[in-house]
């Protein structure tokens, strides 16, 4: 199997409903994400695909739904509310908390086969990094 990666990076804020630290305060990261795409024959130049195709069907969801916006869980009453005064605030609203390792997961199960959908590629793995230190990884 041949797998090509494209490193995608952007900025949001959220919260951690119920986190016992300080995840529970509003907060931001400068999140790095790694797409692992795979194909099951490769196009006629020899590529899963050109990154930059890759770059833009994704890193164009991202663009438009996440970054320089907030994610926030469907739960968090609090942050709802909130954001609702910010006028014009991205808001980007999840059925469970975002942390690393859902953000990871909502990425590879839902944004990749709804981007992808026709092209013969598919996500096999996403990073996603919070920091240098912090990351989550998922995998089919």
């Amino acid at each position: 199997m041949t797998t090509i990666v494209r490193t995608i990076q952007f900025s949001a804020g959220h919260r951690l409903r119920q986190h016992e630290g300080k995840c529970a305060h509003v907060h931001g990261h400068n999140y790095t994400v790694e797409f692992h795409a795979t194909a099951e024959q490769l196009d006629s130049l020899g590529r899963v695909m050109d990154f930059s195709v890759l770059r833009d069907r994704l890193g164009g969801w991202i663009d438009q739904h996440w970054d320089h916006g907030f994610i926030c869980s469907k739960d968090d009453r609090e942050v709802l509310d909130a954001m609702a005064l910010v006028s014009g605030q991205k808001l980007f609203v999840m059925e469970v908390n975002p942390t690393a390792e859902n953000l990871a997961r909502y990425l590879l199960d839902v944004v990749g086969p709804e981007q992808l959908a026709g092209t013969g590629v598919r996500l096999v793995r996403v990073v996603l990094a919070e920091t240098e230190n912090c990351r989550a990884e998922v995998s089919i």
